[in-house]
């Protein structure tokens, strides 16, 4: 009797006690990725470029293959490239553009990459086969990026004529306006005299 007793005010203390099955918290890689990008994006602002990097890289791996790891690369890129190293800036900005090419943003990083690692010449070479109209586009932006306004604008002008109905073709519109008002505020240098 006494045991049975024993049993029984375990038992009840067991179901007053108010004890439940814990839950379970489910992880959601694509939620928890956004989450350190965020993160990534207010310590490069704060400038802490090591942490920056770090959660970019948690990100990428969170969530791999998907359009928002084209901004993760791209971001991570950013951050390459504010500390100085170009170098290491070119493979986010090429996966970044694999990812997802109809952003504007990510070809001009492109190109400001490939000029700070000195790969204008050879690039444009390799972009010179305008039968993809993409190659049209990086190779305009190289041009305007590097100052040369007057080749790059006629080939972007000639992309948005052929290519109207591209989710790119605004951006790259105000692009060219963009870049005429910065030739036409730019002073000119005269040239120099032939005799020199």
């Amino acid at each position: 009797m006494k045991k049975s007793l024993i049993i029984s005010l375990i038992f009840a203390s067991i179901l007053t006690s108010g004890y439940r099955k814990p839950d379970v918290i489910p992880i959601d890689a694509v939620k928890n990725s956004n989450i350190h990008n965020n993160l990534g994006i207010n310590y490069m602002n704060d400038r802490y470029y090591g942490a920056a990097i770090q959660e970019f890289k948690i990100a990428i791996s969170l969530n791999p293959e998907s359009q928002a790891t084209a901004v993760y690369y791209n971001n991570l890129g950013e951050c390459y490239m504010k500390i100085g190293h170009p170098e290491l800036a070119l493979d986010c900005y090429e996966r970044a553009l694999l990812l997802y090419n109809l952003n504007l943003n990510y070809y001009i990083n492109l190109a400001k990459c490939l000029i700070a690692n000195k790969l204008l010449d050879k690039k444009l070479e390799q972009f010179s086969d305008f039968t993809n109209p993409y190659n049209k586009l990086i190779s305009g932006i190289l041009y305007v990026e590097s100052g040369n306004y007057r080749n790059g604008i006629p080939i972007l002008d000639s992309f948005a004529t052929a290519e109207p109905d591209l989710i790119i073709t605004p951006a790259v519109k105000s692009y060219i306006k963009t870049s005429v008002k910065k030739m036409n505020t730019e002073p000119v240098l005269p040239e120099p005299p032939a005799d020199i």
